[in-house]
C-alpha cells in the first residue's frame, strides 16, 4: 500500500496525484479524522504540469530516500502542528499529502500525524500536553520525532540525512536556533544577564526530539507540576522544560532546517500571510477599541495617527462619552484590569440591530497597534459561517486539562457567530474587572469553538521578540507604548508602503 495511515488508491504505473479539490478531502463520520484520496496522473497531462511544483521536493530526491535512507523511513514520526479550525485542517492535510506522495513507490513510509487530531484535548497545541500520547502509541517503535508547522516545506531525504548524524539512543533536541537579544517580558526575563546564551526552536523551520528524549520528557510530565500555570511562548517553555536548569539537553542548531531557501536546506517555510484571494472589504470587519477617560489624550491619539483610517467600521469604547474623539459609554465603569464586563457588553453591542451587520468582530485596547489591510488578507482564508476566534494564542494550565484563549493585546478577532454562541450560550463575567480574554477562551472552549493561533498577532512590542522571527515581518499587531515611540513602531513594522488596492 502506498501508506497506511490514509485511503489511498494505488495505480501500477505513472506517479501520484491529488484529486480535484472537492474531492481530496473526507471526514469519517466515526473517528472525525480525515483522509486523503490519490489517484494517478498521466505524465503527458496538463494536470501532471499543475502539480510539478508539488513533485519537486519528492522526485527530485526520492531514489536518494528510498535507496539510501529508506531503513529509518518507518522510525521517524512527523507530527504536523495542525488546528482545528476548517481551514487550517485542509493546511495540514494538505502537507500530509505531499510527504507523503514522496513514498508511494516503497513500502517503508514514515508515520505522519495532525497534531489536532491526536485526541480531542485542544490543548495539545502547547506540544507538552501531547507527549504522553505520543510516547504511548510512538516511543518504543521510532527512534525520531519531527515537528513542523503547516507552512513548512520538507525535503525528507535531506531531514534523514541530518537525523542520520546523531546518535539515535542519545537525547537530542534540534532546530533551528532562535534567542533574545534583550531580556524579555514574554520569556518572563529569563536569562536576563546574557539573554543570547539561552536557544529555542523556530517551529516555522521544523524542530526534532530523539524517541529516547521524547519517552523521558512524557514520563516527567506525568508525574511534575509546572512552575507556572501560563502558556505564553511555547516554543521557549518547551525548550526551557528541557533544558530543565542545566539537567537536560540544550537546542542543537541544525542548519539545514532552514525558513528561507538556500544551499542544503532540508525545510523552508512559505508564510504565515497566505493569499487566499482578495482581502475581506472594509465594511466586514467591525472594530471595538476599548478605552477610557484617562487615556482619551495619551493613547486614542495614536490610534487617529497611525491605523484608524483603514476601518470601515470603528467605535471607541469608554467609560465616558467624549463627543470630541468620539467615545460610546456602554455604562460600564472603568477597572483597573480585566475588563470583562466591557468586552461582554461590547459583545452584546456588536449583535444589536444598532450597529452593523459585519460578518467579523475585533477587539482591540488602545494601545495596540494594528494593520488592518493585513488582517482583512488573513481573514480571506477563513469562513465567516464557521465559529471562529482568531488571535495570538495563549494557555492556562494546559497540562492538567486546561484551556486556551486569545490574548487580548494582540487583538481579539471573532465571527459573528462565535459571538453569537458566546452571547446565547450563557457565558458571562464572574466579576467587570475578571481577566476578559482568559473568561472569553473558557468560555469558547466549553462551547467547543476552537480558538485559532495566529504568530502574526503580538502581545508585546517588537523588541520582545526574537529579530529573526519570520513572523515579524509580516506581523498583524503589537501591543503597548511601554518605552518605543508608538507611531514609529507603526510605521517599521505595519504600515504597508505599496497597499493592495482598496475594496
Amino acid at each position: 500500500h502506498c501508506n497506511t495511515s490514509a485511503h489511498v488508491h494505488r495505480t501500477t504505473e505513472g506517479c501520484l496525484t491529488l484529486l480535484p479539490p472537492s474531492g481530496l478531502f473526507a471526514g469519517d463520520r466515526h473517528t472525525g479524522h480525515t483522509h486523503v484520496n490519490l489517484t494517478r496522473i498521466n505524465s503527458e497531462s496538463s494536470q501532471a504540469a499543475e502539480h510539478q511544483e508539488l513533485y519537486s521536493p519528492c522526485l527530485g530526491s526520492l531514489l536518494h530516500s528510498v535507496f539510501v535512507f529508506s531503513p529509518g523511513l518507518e522510525e521517524l514520526v512527523i507530527v504536523i502542528q495542525s488546528q482545528r479550525n476548517s481551514y487550517h485542517a485542509r493546511r495540514g492535510v494538505q502537507r500530509k499529502v505531499e510527504i507523503l506522495l514522496c513514498f508511494c513507490f516503497t513500502q517503508r513510509v514514515p508515520v505522519v500525524l495532525l497534531l489536532h487530531e491526536l485526541s480531542d484535548y485542544e490543548g495539545n497545541w502547547s506540544i507538552l500536553p501531547a507527549l504522553p500520547h505520543l510516547s504511548a502509541a510512538y516511543g518504543h517503535s521510532a527512534s525520531w520525532f519531527f515537528f513542523i508547522e503547516e507552512e513548512t516545506r520538507v525535503i525528507l531525504a535531506a531531514v534523514l540525512q541530518v537525523l542520520h548524524r546523531y546518535e539515535r539512543q542519545e537525547e537530542w533536541f534540534l532546530g533551528k536556533r532562535l534567542h533574545d537579544n534583550d531580556a524579555s517580558i514574554i520569556h518572563h526575563y529569563a536569562f536576563s544577564e546574557d539573554p543570547t546564551s539561552f536557544g529555542y526552536p523556530d517551529p516555522a523551520a521544523g524542530w526534532a526530539l530523539s524517541a529516547l528524549l521524547l519517552r523521558r520528557l512524557a514520563e516527567r510530565i506525568q508525574h511534575e507540576h509546572l512552575k507556572s500555570d501560563f502558556t505564553i511562548d511555547w516554543k521557549h517553555e518547551i525548550a526551557l522544560y528541557i533544558w530543565e536548569e542545566g539537567n537536560g539537553p540544550k537546542l542543537t542548531a541544525v542548519p539545514e532546517f532552514c525558513t528561507e531557501p538556500r544551499d542544503n536546506c532540508a525545510t523552508t517555510f512559505t508564510t504565515y500571510l497566505p493569499d487566499c484571494g482578495d482581502p475581506v472589504s472594509k465594511e466586514d470587519i467591525f472594530v471595538a477599541v476599548k478605552t477610557c477617560q484617562r487615556f482619551h489624550t495619551e493613547r486614542v491619539p495614536v490610534v487617529k495617527a497611525t491605523w484608524e483610517k483603514d476601518a470601515g467600521y470603528l467605535e471607541y469604547y469608554s467609560d465616558v462619552s467624549d463627543a470630541s474623539i468620539p467615545t460610546v459609554s456602554l455604562g460600564v465603569a472603568n477597572t483597573d484590569r480585566g475588563h470583562c464586563g466591557k468586552t461582554f457588553a461590547i459583545l452584546k453591542q456588536f449583535l444589536s440591530k444598532t450597529a452593523p451587520e459585519a460578518d467579523w468582530l475585533l477587539i482591540v485596547d488602545d494601545d495596540t497597534l494594528i494593520s488592518l489591510p493585513r488582517l482583512r488578507r488573513l481573514l480571506r482564508c477563513y469562513d465567516p459561517r464557521e465559529a471562529v476566534s482568531l488571535g495570538e494564542k495563549y494557555g492556562y494550565s494546559l497540562v492538567r486539562n486546561g484551556y486556551s484563549y486569545t490574548t487580548g493585546g494582540g487583538g481579539m478577532v471573532l465571527s459573528r457567530v462565535a459571538v453569537s454562541r458566546l452571547v446565547s450560550g450563557g457565558c458571562s463575567c464572574y466579576s467587570d474587572d475578571a481577566p476578559d480574554d482568559m473568561v472569553l477562551g473558557r468560555c469558547l472552549t466549553s462551547l467547543r469553538v476552537p480558538i485559532t493561533h495566529s504568530p502574526l498577532f503580538h502581545q508585546a512590542r517588537p523588541e520582545d521578540y526574537s529579530e529573526t522571527l519570520i513572523s515579524l515581518r509580516e506581523a498583524i499587531s503589537f501591543h503597548k507604548h511601554w518605552n518605543i515611540d508608538p507611531v514609529a513602531v507603526y510605521k517599521h513594522w505595519l504600515q504597508d508602503t505599496h497597499p493592495r488596492e482598496e475594496l
